[in-house]
């Protein structure tokens, strides 16, 4: 490399597919930042340099060149596939940085392999960011929600270069240190989990519309873009009414109609539900989004039932009215979904020791990511107004919100229920409302035949302890050393 090149860039990416290339594009475009890049194959980095040669990025062909490049404290991006790909980048970085450099992996990491990352390199006195980046391929392009972790001695240096790409929203850059080690890749992976709950959400709004309320897809997408002006605006509606809109070319069908009901995943939907079950917290709206998926892709299963069903319920008969009661109903549900995703964070927070504002991730999750939408303020306004509330349910805002849309989401469930429409998403939402709103729940018969048939004790309502009921004995009660669980 020439000497003209050495300690040019003042940031790096490593990692040229689609994701790593527009991120790289996004990085040079804003004033301040020179950027050097470079892949495995050459051949991808040329591709890039040549077919945007106004980004005056400083290339290498080999690794030591990209990290000559770099001005010190060094700081790099990696966006290569999660697992050994990007075990293998960081070794070879670590090999050549020094102490006080960055590394950054930009991917989508379970944040597990983060904090056992960040332990093993922390010793050398470099600096391990794991970083969730949100937003696909044009958020990267043009301004993603970003989530960096990592030290706060890191993020002084990283900060400014994340703030210049981040996405703006409402005068604010999406992004904020969300905390130590693991954090930020925590904080993506539960933003992800709402996203699978947000987009089965509208999903099951829209096949209520056309099921039970007749409505084509043109029209239904009429119907979502009106939404999208009110307090359901977001980035999901949008897109929704554009894909309910499209037309396939080669049978002038609805775009909708030609695709195969199978839904795909790539986990992070399945890490949120296993960690929240692993933090005892329950996310059943986003649970039964994953599983959704899960049954959406299982032909077989779904083929040997319809041949030994002989008939299904009539779709039942609804008015005008019925659209409006899907939108509350949809509200409703996404407060759910939203409430059960924060809670996770609250806990993971306490579980792994990480300092994380609530309010400021609702504010970083307002552009640039999937999930953007209008009410992520109302949530930011809340955790500002009471950092402590138990729930997002209990905020003033959300519980007049839920308390005027009740009426109408139990009839949107009923009538789904009625009309043999699948609503696992709608139906868990309202369970677990009904759950934290009732006086007394039947777990109480629960802890009755566990301590019957295994012993496992329980309390009581009228006195401190933890008891024991003598079942195969005289069934007197005794009180126990034990804990109640």
């Amino acid at each position: 490399m020439s000497e003209s090149t050495v300690g040019k860039a003042n940031i790096g990416v490593v990692g040229l597919a689609v994701m790593g290339s527009n991120l790289s594009r996004n990085l040079a475009s804003r004033e301040g930042n020179t950027v050097a890049v470079f892949n495995r194959t050459f051949a991808r980095t040329e591709t890039l340099t040549g077919e945007h040669p106004e980004a005056g990025f400083v290339a290498s062909e080999a690794i030591d060149d990209f990290v000559a490049s770099l001005k010190k404290p060094r700081t790099a991006i990696i966006m290569v596939q999660a697992g050994a790909g990007t075990d293998a980048v960081i070794d070879e970085l670590v090999q050549r940085f020094e102490p006080g450099d960055i590394i950054v992996d930009g991917g989508n990491a379970n944040f597990q392999d983060t904090i056992a990352r960040e332990k093993r390199i922390s010793p050398t006195g470099i600096h391990f960011v794991g970083a969730g980046i949100s937003g696909g391929e044009e958020g990267a392009l043009k301004g993603p929600s970003i989530m960096p972790g990592g030290s706060a001695e890191s993020y002084e240096t990283l900060g400014p270069i994340l703030a210049s790409i981040a996405a703006i929203a409402e005068g604010e850059p999406c992004v904020t240190h969300v905390g130590t080690d693991g954090a930020g890749h925590f904080v993506k992976m539960i933003h992800n989990g709402i996203e699978y709950a947000d987009m089965q959400l509208i999903a099951e709004a829209y096949d209520l519309l056309r099921t039970v309320g007749g409505l084509e897809p043109a029209a239904i997408a009429d119907v979502f873009s009106e939404w999208n002006k009110g307090y359901l605006e977001s980035y999901l509606i949008e897109i929704t009414a554009e894909v309910l809109r499209q037309v396939d070319a080669k049978t002038g069908k609805p775009f909708v109609d030609i695709v195969l009901d199978e839904a795909g995943s790539k986990g992070t939907g399945v890490w949120t539900v296993q960690n929240a079950l692993d933090l005892g917290i329950p996310v059943g709206g986003i649970a039964e989004a994953v599983f959704a998926r899960a049954v959406s892709s299982k032909p077989n299963q779904r083929a040997a039932v319809q041949s030994v069903v002989t008939a299904r319920p009539e779709a039942q008969k609804v008015d005008a009215s019925f659209a409006d009661d899907v939108s509350k109903a949809l509200y409703a549900s996404k407060v759910v979904a939203y409430a059960q995703g924060f809670d996770a964070i609250i806990a993971g927070a306490e579980k792994y020791g990480w300092n994380i504002n609530k309010d400021k991730i609702a504010k970083i999750w307002r552009g640039g990511c999937i999930i953007r939408a209008q009410f992520l303020n109302r949530i930011a306004d809340a955790y500002d107004e009471n950092p402590d509330i138990a729930t997002l349910l209990e905020a003033p805002y959300f519980a007049d919100a839920v308390a005027e849309g009740e009426a109408a989401w139990r009839r949107v469930v009923a009538t789904a229920a009625l009309s043999g429409v699948p609503v696992p998403g709608f139906g868990s939402a309202l369970s677990y409302y009904d759950s934290l709103a009732s006086k007394r729940l039947p777990a109480a018969l629960v802890q009755g035949q566990r301590d019957f048939f295994g012993a496992h004790t329980y309390k009581r309502v009228d006195e401190d302890g933890v008891f024991h009921t003598l079942w195969s004995g005289d069934r007197s009660e005794i009180q126990t050393a034990g804990s109640s669980h």
